[in-house]
C-alpha cells in the first residue's frame, strides 16, 4: 500500500532582496529548504534569514 503525503511538506525559501537589488556583492540568490505543516500554516511562509549574497539578514519568502 502506498503512503499518503501527510501534512508536512518540504518548501523552499528565497531571498526577496536578491531579486530586486542590482548592486549586490555577487550574482546569485540565497535559498533555504525547510518543512512546514500545511494544516497549521496554509498561507505562504516568510522568515528572516541570513543571505550570504546581501551579507545581511533579509526576509525570505516561500516559493513554489
Amino acid at each position: 500500500m502506498a503512503k499518503s503525503k501527510g501534512s508536512r511538506i518540504v518548501i523552499t525559501l528565497e531571498c526577496t532582496e536578491c531579486r530586486s537589488n542590482e548592486n549586490k556583492r555577487s550574482n546569485g540568490v540565497s535559498r533555504y529548504t525547510t518543512k512546514k505543516n500545511r494544516k497549521n500554516t496554509p498561507e505562504r511562509l516568510e522568515v528572516k534569514k541570513f543571505c550570504r549574497y546581501c551579507n545581511t539578514h533579509t526576509p525570505h519568502k516561500e516559493i513554489k
